[in-house]
């Protein structure tokens, strides 16, 4: 990736490659969930539309969070990439956050002092921008989290912050740990365009009067089953007439929306991530490679 190219363009090469090395078939192997851009103050959950033309420039800081699964083993990892050095700092915040998380994981580990080991790495940096020196703080409404066959978010939270939080990791446990550093508020809304949906896991059965709405959620379950897609996924599946439609199941309570997650304008967000297992004798960093 580099300046001048379109989002779009970046996620789609991404996603190629993603489905080439994992030989992806169907739900038995493919990706985990939509390939994540954010770009500076967005931290998470964005991904660009079709028609979205955005294109990358070099003073943007682009969160790349991806997945593979596998059997409905889910890989979740993240980084940030930056060409201005000058972002060095908080892009380093993130990725000590994490190693920090990811040092203090454990079976019995508990979660509130697993987020002030976190919270501690990331608030020793601190950035220079436009003449200004400004704090690195961990967005505190943004956590970790366990990671459940077909399930993204598996039921347990981990803070990046420090917390009362007194439940304890378990032996046989995967988690992703993922920790976001911000020069801004350190505190996200939801806001733009929501790219991010899925079905929900435990969704009753419920009849639906709309035709279109059924087709939708036919071609959800064949594809996606309870994992996480984008709508340009839904697009590059023909169903490119969906948005009322995913709507009407998103007020059915069938499908949940995930939109932008924010911090304020101007603002610049970093993540890295990492998925664990917790074995009974140690605990292995699945994602991690040569290169990150």
């Amino acid at each position: 990736m580099r300046p001048g190219m379109t989002m779009t363009d970046i996620v789609q090469r991404l996603e190629k490659k993603t489905h080439e090395l994992i030989s992806a078939n169907g739900l038995e192997c493919g990706w985990g969930f939509p390939t994540g851009c954010s770009l500076n103050w967005v931290a998470a959950h964005w991904t660009p539309n079709y028609g979205d033309n955005t294109v990358l420039q070099y003073d943007d800081v682009c969160k790349l969070d991806f997945g593979v699964q596998v059997g409905g083993r889910i890989v979740d990892c993240a980084f940030t990439v930056a060409f201005n050095p000058k972002y060095d700092a908080i892009i380093q915040a993130s990725k000590s956050g994490t190693n920090a998380g990811i040092k203090a994981a454990g079976i019995d580990a508990r979660m509130g002092e697993i987020g002030g080991d976190i919270q501690e790495a990331i608030e020793s940096y601190e950035i220079e921008l436009n003449g200004k020196t400004l704090p690195i703080k961990p967005v505190r409404n943004l956590n970790g989290h366990s990671i459940g066959p077909y399930q993204i978010h598996g039921g347990k939270s981990v803070p990046i912050v420090k917390g009362p939080e007194s439940e304890k990791m378990e032996e046989g446990e995967f988690y992703a740990i993922e920790t976001f550093a911000s020069c801004g508020k350190g505190y996200i809304v939801e806001d733009l365009e929501c790219s991010h949906y899925m079905k929900v896991f435990d969704a009753p059965h419920t009849p639906l009067r709309v035709k279109s709405s059924k087709a939708l959620l036919h071609c959800i379950e064949q594809n996606f089953g309870t994992l996480a897609f984008c709508r340009r996924w839904l697009d590059d599946l023909g169903q490119t007439r969906h948005l009322m439609a995913l709507k009407n199941l998103v007020d059915n309570d069938l499908v949940q929306p995930y939109p932008p997650l924010c911090d304020v304008k101007g603002s610049y967000v970093t993540q890295m991530e990492h998925t664990i297992l917790l074995r009974p004798t140690c605990k292995e960093v699945i994602s991690r490679g040569d290169d990150f």
